[in-house]
């Protein structure tokens, strides 16, 4: 009965796309760092450069 889509609240219904969202980016994330290790060897996983020449 807690699955049922109608029965749950706004707060249970967005816990749950949450939840979804952090699986799904963690998937991504794994995979990203799969794909990096296997061209890169033992590197850091790839991520975006820090801008230090801010204005």
């Amino acid at each position: 009965m807690a699955n049922d889509p109608q029965k749950l609240t706004r707060q249970e219904r967005l816990a749950a796309k949450l939840r979804e969202n952090l699986r799904r980016r963690k998937a991504q994330t794994r995979a990203l760092q799969e794909n990096t290790a296997g061209e890169a060897g033992d590197s850091p996983p790839a991520t975006l450069p820090k801008d230090s020449a801010k204005s």
